[in-house]
């Protein structure tokens, strides 16, 4: 049986925020997409709202799905997000704004691959929005 977990795609133009792992985080030093697990009887959207209020200290818009995936246990969906506040690293040790094009350069969590080749393939890479 697989963890249903939600991930935000934040994007802002060209570029996608990505956190890097903390120490005290499995994986830790890999990047991935924010987010976290769907609680039982929990809606998909109210729960990446909430991780990412959580993780990140801000709001966010969530938009259409991004992408999907399954690694392991671990059954992962994305979601293109807009940031209402400024984001700010709580769990992660680090937070950047990668280009899209260039996310596989990244050390990633294991079960992020889905969702980058996903949005990856999503075309054009806008620079506006």
């Amino acid at each position: 049986m697989s963890v249903r977990v939600v991930c935000a795609c934040i994007r802002r133009g060209a570029t996608v925020l990505v956190a890097r792992r903390g120490p005290q985080m499995e994986h830790a030093g890999t990047w991935e997409f924010p987010g976290g697990k769907v609680e039982p009887g929990e809606d998909d959207r109210d729960a990446l709202a909430r991780e990412i209020a959580e993780e990140l200290g801000c709001r966010v818009r969530v938009g259409p799905l991004a992408g999907e995936g399954t690694t392991g246990r671990i059954h992962l969906v994305g979601y293109w997000c807009e940031a209402v506040e400024e984001p700010v690293a709580t769990e992660h040790d680090r937070l950047e704004w990668a280009e899209i094009r260039a996310l596989g350069e990244l050390r990633w969590a294991p079960a992020d691959g889905p969702i980058i080749a996903a949005i990856q393939s999503a075309a054009p890479y806008s620079t506006t929005g």
